[in-house]
């Protein structure tokens, strides 16, 4: 039995909750999962989980034994880095993970720069729409959008984005403008699978959340899709601003519906607390970080910023 690799299939069965979610996670056959658990229980002489229902619940030696596997494994890692060299230089494999529209449109021209900077460094991006474990996937960092629950995260505050919602002028054109969320009940929506629910959207008055059922016209699978939808007229669809800001830049969207949209969300460069930080991540942190900054500073710009955007002419005389 590979100690190790018991080790962090254990953790992954942990963290994933069930046997199965961390044969898909591993991308490894339930059957071989369920073998490396038993055969770890069997090595120690005793019950990691409590199998008695649906969940895996993990007994007192197991919980034990999972800050143990954290530790372990963690330093073993850290070993690696060090044998590697990536804590006397900027050098080796850089693994990060941001959200796919993000990700494609601010980090990777970052990115790329950063790899000029950096030539002795090669880079992994992870792009997805779901928050990806640092520690259990072995990422040196992440881009994320929201509130962080966990707290053995070191984030570096970025800015903040916002959700807006947006149609074409033509689709306004043809059947008006909402004034209020519930206005929308009259209108064609544009939604997308993993983000929002397909038939309620939630908007807030005086502070306080309201539900409002709206009509989904088309569900796309992505919300690139929805907003390439939203531009050519097919109805209305709801976003971050970073992922309307080309349409907007180039009149091809209207915001709608602005003074009822929650608050901003805080967006952070996000890296796991080792006792070492491998000189390539402190590398991409001061190169990014202000960068970073700067592109959500021009985001969040003030609305009228923004209406100046809309409505400035395109072709300026000489």
């Amino acid at each position: 039995m590979d100690r190790l690799e018991a080790m962090s299939t254990f953790l992954t069965v942990v963290e994933t909750g069930s046997l199965s979610a961390a044969a898909r996670q591993l991308k490894t056959p339930l059957a071989t999962v369920s073998r490396k658990v038993s055969e770890l229980e069997s090595h120690l002489r005793t019950k990691l989980f409590n199998r008695s229902s649906r969940k895996l619940v993990l007994t007192d030696a197991g919980s034990s034994y999972l800050a143990a596997c954290k530790r372990i494994l963690a330093d073993v890692t850290e070993a690696e880095r060090a044998a590697s060299g990536e804590y006397t230089a900027p050098t080796g494999e850089l693994i990060l993970t941001a959200p796919v529209g993000l990700g494609r449109a601010y980090l990777i021209p970052i990115l790329a720069d950063f790899l000029k900077a950096y030539p002795d460094i090669k880079a992994n991006l992870l792009l997805a729409d779901r928050v990806q474990s640092l520690f259990q996937e072995q990422i040196d960092l992440g881009l994320r959008i929201g509130a962080l629950p966990d707290s053995s995260l070191i984030a570096v505050r970025l800015g903040t984005t916002r959700r807006m919602v947006c149609a074409s002028p033509a689709y306004l054109a043809a059947h008006g403008t909402p004034r209020t969320p519930d206005d929308l009940a009259g209108h064609d929506c544009i939604t997308y699978a993993g983000f929002m629910s397909p038939d309620v959207w939630t908007f807030f008055k005086d502070q306080i959340a309201v539900a409002v059922p709206v009509h989904a016209r088309l569900v796309v699978g992505s919300v690139e899709a929805a907003c390439d939808a939203a531009c050519a007229g097919i109805g209305i669809t709801s976003a971050f601003a970073y992922h309307f800001r080309a349409a907007l830049e180039r009149r091809a969207l209207t915001p709608l519906l602005d003074e009822f949209q929650p608050l901003p969300l805080p967006v952070n460069l996000v890296y796991t607390a080792n006792r070492f930080l491998p000189i390539k991540v402190r590398a991409f942190l001061d190169f990014a970080a202000p960068r970073l900054k700067k592109v959500f500073a021009e985001l969040e710009a003030p609305a009228f910023q923004m209406e100046q955007v809309l409505t400035e002419p395109k072709d300026r005389p000489e």
